[in-house]
Protein backbone atom coordinates (compact mmCIF):
# COMPACT_ATOMS: atom_id res chain seq x y z
CA UNK A 1 0.00 0.00 0.00
CA UNK A 2 0.91 3.44 -1.37
CA UNK A 3 2.43 5.93 2.06
CA UNK A 4 1.77 9.63 2.50
CA UNK A 5 5.48 10.14 1.44
CA UNK A 6 4.94 8.18 -1.51
CA UNK A 7 2.04 10.58 -2.16
CA UNK A 8 4.05 13.21 -1.87
CA UNK A 9 7.25 12.48 -3.47
CA UNK A 10 5.35 12.19 -6.47
CA UNK A 11 3.03 15.11 -6.45
CA UNK A 12 6.42 17.20 -6.13
CA UNK A 13 6.65 15.85 -9.86
CA UNK A 14 3.53 17.70 -10.62
CA UNK A 15 4.14 21.59 -11.35
CA UNK A 16 1.77 24.65 -11.73
CA UNK A 17 2.85 25.64 -15.56
CA UNK A 18 2.27 29.28 -14.46
CA UNK A 19 5.11 29.27 -11.59
CA UNK A 20 7.13 26.43 -12.29
CA UNK A 21 7.30 25.14 -8.85
CA UNK A 22 5.63 21.66 -7.78
CA UNK A 23 2.34 21.76 -6.29
CA UNK A 24 3.44 20.40 -2.80
CA UNK A 25 6.18 23.41 -2.71
CA UNK A 26 3.73 25.57 -2.93
CA UNK A 27 1.44 24.43 -0.23
CA UNK A 28 -1.73 23.47 -3.17
CA UNK A 29 -2.09 20.27 -0.89
CA UNK A 30 -4.45 20.91 1.92
CA UNK A 31 -4.77 17.34 2.77
CA UNK A 32 -4.09 13.71 1.97
CA UNK A 33 -6.34 11.01 2.74
CA UNK A 34 -5.64 7.52 2.08
CA UNK A 35 -8.72 5.49 2.39
CA UNK A 36 -7.83 2.20 1.15
CA UNK A 37 -5.01 0.58 -0.83
CA UNK A 38 -6.96 1.70 -3.90
CA UNK A 39 -8.21 4.72 -3.08
CA UNK A 40 -6.91 8.13 -2.01
CA UNK A 41 -8.69 11.27 -1.64
CA UNK A 42 -6.76 14.80 -2.14
CA UNK A 43 -7.48 18.08 -0.58
CA UNK A 44 -6.44 21.18 -2.67
CA UNK A 45 -6.84 24.64 -4.07
CA UNK A 46 -5.25 26.57 -7.09
CA UNK A 47 -3.01 29.86 -6.89
CA UNK A 48 -5.83 31.33 -8.34
CA UNK A 49 -9.74 30.86 -9.05
CA UNK A 50 -9.11 31.42 -12.34
CA UNK A 51 -6.28 29.16 -12.93
CA UNK A 52 -6.02 28.26 -16.62
CA UNK A 53 -4.39 25.17 -15.68
CA UNK A 54 -6.15 23.71 -13.46
CA UNK A 55 -8.15 20.91 -15.03
CA UNK A 56 -4.34 20.15 -16.22
CA UNK A 57 -3.07 20.02 -12.51
CA UNK A 58 -5.70 17.85 -11.73
CA UNK A 59 -5.59 15.38 -15.13
CA UNK A 60 -1.89 15.26 -14.19
CA UNK A 61 -2.09 14.12 -10.25
CA UNK A 62 -4.56 11.76 -11.23
CA UNK A 63 -2.84 9.69 -13.80
CA UNK A 64 0.62 10.18 -11.56
CA UNK A 65 -0.74 8.84 -8.39
CA UNK A 66 -2.89 5.91 -10.62
CA UNK A 67 0.15 4.65 -13.07
CA UNK A 68 2.72 5.81 -10.39
CA UNK A 69 0.98 4.19 -6.99
CA UNK A 70 -1.13 2.26 -8.57
CA UNK A 71 -4.75 3.78 -6.71
CA UNK A 72 -7.66 2.54 -8.79
CA UNK A 73 -9.66 5.82 -7.41
CA UNK A 74 -8.34 9.37 -7.23
CA UNK A 75 -10.65 11.50 -5.66
CA UNK A 76 -9.07 15.48 -5.90
CA UNK A 77 -11.69 18.16 -4.47
CA UNK A 78 -10.61 21.33 -5.08
CA UNK A 79 -11.79 24.06 -2.75
CA UNK A 80 -10.97 27.92 -2.37
CA UNK A 81 -11.37 28.29 1.54
CA UNK A 82 -8.88 28.85 2.79
CA UNK A 83 -7.80 31.08 0.49
CA UNK A 84 -4.33 30.12 -1.18
CA UNK A 85 -1.29 32.00 0.76
CA UNK A 86 2.61 31.71 -0.48
CA UNK A 87 4.71 31.64 2.89
CA UNK A 88 6.99 33.52 3.25
CA UNK A 89 9.38 31.22 2.15
CA UNK A 90 8.01 30.76 -0.86
CA UNK A 91 7.62 34.19 -1.92
CA UNK A 92 11.41 34.89 -1.37
CA UNK A 93 12.58 31.73 -3.42
CA UNK A 94 10.16 33.46 -6.13
CA UNK A 95 11.41 37.04 -5.87
CA UNK A 96 7.75 38.26 -4.65
CA UNK A 97 8.36 39.06 -1.13
CA UNK A 98 6.73 42.33 -1.07
CA UNK A 99 3.55 41.44 -1.84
Amino acid sequence: MATNEQIIEMLKTVNDPEIGVDVYTLGLIYDISIKDEKTVDIKMTFTSVHCPYGPLIVEEIEKGLKDQLKFSAVNVNVVFEPKWEPSEELKAALGIGGL
